[in-house]
């Protein structure tokens, strides 16, 4: 991996105990940045803490649920207290329910958007909030899905949260750009994650994908933790407001190959 700068940077990153935020935050700390580590389990968090090389290798850990304002506000609080400053926050932490729309619950509803999409807001504000007394501008970056401009029937909220994420992220980098505070997002595709076995459930599914996939295969954590380290570097000091979906060409797929005419 070529290194894109990310020394005495310091970064918060949520769901951060595995899959994709794991891998974010393993990245981050190889490009020299220090890590403030969140997630709601303090046990996952202690142990990736240890893994990872503990705080003289520029890690640490608070627990969050992001959907609380107060967590929130503690999370920032505490990374600045620890590390001094801060430049970049991945909001990565998100859930997913399956079941049909008429089966769908209030309280289904209420606890995907509330970490999916209101702990993005609550955190990008709080974070917005240090950056922009700091003065010295950052970068925020959300994670969306191609289910942001997809859909699938029995994951309603999921789907809903993460359009609305997309959407949030073009608003706030025109209400932070003056403060050269950037703000993109990162919609994955088929990665190999806890949460896609909640979608891809069962081998006709998983069939039906890869014959979806023009790359023919499902992606890795780290190939999106590529995408979140080159958002947060200065090489892409001129890019904001935008969406950028490492899918394996998931969604420019049409017909699956074996219905076309391909050489």
């Amino acid at each position: 991996m070529t290194a894109m700068g990310l020394q005495a940077k310091v970064a918060i990153v949520t769901g951060a105990t595995r899959g994709i935020g794991r891998a974010i935050t393993e990245r981050f700390l190889h490009e020299g940045a220090q890590v403030m580590a969140a997630a709601r389990d303090p046990r996952r968090g202690a142990q990736v803490v240890a893994d990872l090389g503990g705080r003289e290798a520029g890690i640490a850990f608070t627990g969050c649920d992001v959907s609380r304002k107060p967590e929130v506000e503690h999370l920032v609080c505490r990374t600045v207290e620890e590390f001094g400053r801060l430049d970049i926050v991945v909001n990565n932490a998100g859930l997913n329910h399956a079941a049909s729309f008429l089966a769908t619950t209030e309280e289904d509803w209420d606890r995907v958007i509330g970490v999916d999409l209101k702990g993005t807001f609550l955190l990008s504000q709080a974070a917005a909030r240090t950056l922009v007394r700091q003065g010295q501008g950052g970068s925020i970056i959300n994670l969306s899905s191609v289910m942001a401009v997809l859909a699938l029937g029995d994951q309603v909220p999921y789907c809903a949260a993460k359009g609305g994420v997309t959407q949030l992220t073009k608003s706030m980098a025109i209400a932070l750009g003056r403060h050269g505070i950037r703000v993109n997002c990162i919609g994955p595709g088929p990665i190999r994650t806890e949460l896609m076995e909640v979608v891809v459930h069962n081998e006709a599914k998983k069939r039906e994908l890869l014959e979806r996939l023009p790359l023919g295969r499902v992606g890795t954590c780290e190939e999106v933790a590529a995408v979140a380290a080159f958002l947060a570097s200065d090489d892409a000091s001129f890019i904001t407001g935008q969406a950028i979906y490492p899918d394996g060409g998931r969604m420019i797929q049409g017909f699956p190959p074996r219905l076309e005419e391909l050489p």
